[in-house]
């Protein structure tokens, strides 16, 4: 009888995996298409950002030429991280009813005695910075660590641009 719930239990955690794994093509294939425009500095500035939050877009209005390279510069930045972040958020929205119908499921550790919870074992994705180059939020406490040998390479340099920021 256990034998036979335990089949049960398998076949529909196979079914249901059948269909995340469905779901989540479409979620892949509708979140390729997103993409988030945003304007800056009284619409004078124009950037469109796809869904990996990558500038697809740029429009300047005709009078640009009266705002300083700063003030574009910095509009710039502004309105593509703003850009950024109204992606993420369409893309987070049409992952939301993907993980309501996950958290509905069972764990391994429901099914299975003294299995391990494999959701609480999962890294966390630490937040992307948006901070520029050099600055201290992008220092690491641990700079260095555990490479106290290591040389910096010296080599011949591409012929792609590198800044040493």
């Amino acid at each position: 009888m256990a034998n036979e719930r335990l089949k049960a239990d398998a076949a529909m955690m196979m079914e249901a995996l059948h269909e995340q794994m469905l779901g989540l093509a479409k979620i892949q294939r509708d979140r390729a298409r997103l993409t988030a425009t945003v304007t800056a500095c009284d619409k004078r500035i124009t950037v469109t950002v796809n869904a990996d939050g990558i500038l697809i877009d740029t429009r300047f209005a005709d009078d640009i030429g009266d705002l300083t390279h700063t003030e574009i510069a910095e509009a710039m930045t502004e309105a593509v991280q703003g850009a950024a972040r109204k992606v993420q958020e369409q893309a987070r929205l049409l992952m939301e009813p993907l993980r309501e119908r996950k958290s509905q499921l069972p764990c391994l550790s429901d099914l299975i005695e003294d299995a391990p919870d494999l959701g609480s074992m999962m890294p966390v994705v630490p937040p992307v910075s948006v901070a520029p180059p050099n600055s201290p939020e992008r220092r690491y406490h641990d700079e260095g660590a555990g490479f106290g040998d290591a040389r910096r390479f010296e080599g011949r340099r591409s012929m792609v641009s590198d800044h040493d920021d």
